[in-house]
């Protein structure tokens, strides 16, 4: 299977996001677990909230889905 490749956003190379997973909280930061798109469970990375800002929709998405309250990691 071959992997999608990054596209350059204002410079930077950047992968699509196909789901939001899950939320957390460290430290006061919101942080998400992204599921790229074609890749395996084992790429997901957890993702702070301002790096996000091209997958709004996914976030807000998420948010609607579950809202549960995050929980606070120190």
């Amino acid at each position: 299977m071959t992997r999608p490749t990054p596209v350059i956003v204002e410079g930077e190379e950047e992968y699509e996001v196909e789901k939001i997973l899950n939320k957390r909280k460290i430290q006061g930061k919101e942080k998400f677990l992204v599921c790229w798109k074609g890749y395996t469970a084992k790429a997901d990375t957890w993702k702070d909230r301002r790096n996000l800002k091209n997958t709004e929709k996914l976030v807000e998405e998420f948010e609607r889905e579950y809202r549960e309250e995050a929980k606070e990691v120190r």
